[in-house]
């Protein structure tokens, strides 16, 4: 009888704790944020302004060691060829000749920047991001998705910038 008189309360009493109180508790990961009263940046898009990467800027040069560069007005073929090999190896992972993709397309490039713009980019895309206005706005339209530093130089970075052009 004490047996089963101590198996009840056992009963009852496990019964009254899995039972008590009101409060629910939830399985997994919560958090409580409290609403902010700052204003979202907004993003070129939303403030009806041409995208950053459709805008022209030819007359910026951007930021870093080319400051002046004259091209040609024929195009190097072999450079070119060299160029695009480049491409193909550090930079189709983000970029696709004829899409928008992780970064933007290069088909037509030439006529929204300048050539120096373009090399100083590749050649350190992080001073550019910092301090060039189009490459911060570059980063916002591509949700942050910022240019790897692929180390080339500045005859490897000439030869893309050759290769550029054919497209």
């Amino acid at each position: 009888m004490k047996t089963a008189f101590r198996s009840l309360v056992m009963i009852l009493a496990i019964a009254m704790i899995s039972c008590g109180g009101k409060e629910e508790k939830k399985e997994g990961f919560s958090v409580d944020r409290a609403k902010s009263t700052e204003k979202p940046t907004e993003a070129p898009e939303a403030a009806n302004e041409v995208p950053a990467s459709q805008r022209v800027t030819l007359d910026e040069k951007g930021v870093g060691q080319i400051k002046e560069i004259t091209l040609d007005p024929e195009i190097d073929a072999e450079m070119a060829a060299a160029g695009e090999a480049l491409f193909k190896t550090n930079c189709n992972a983000c970029h696709k000749i004829d899409k928008r993709f992780i970064g933007p397309s290069p088909k037509g490039i030439l006529e929204r920047r300048s050539p120096e713009w373009i090399m100083n980019m590749i050649l350190d895309p992080q001073l550019m991001v910092e301090e060039d206005r189009c490459a911060k706005d570059l980063l916002i339209e591509f949700n942050g998705a910022a240019m790897a530093n692929q180390n080339l130089t500045v005859e490897e970075t000439r030869s893309i910038l050759e290769y550029f052009r054919t497209l």
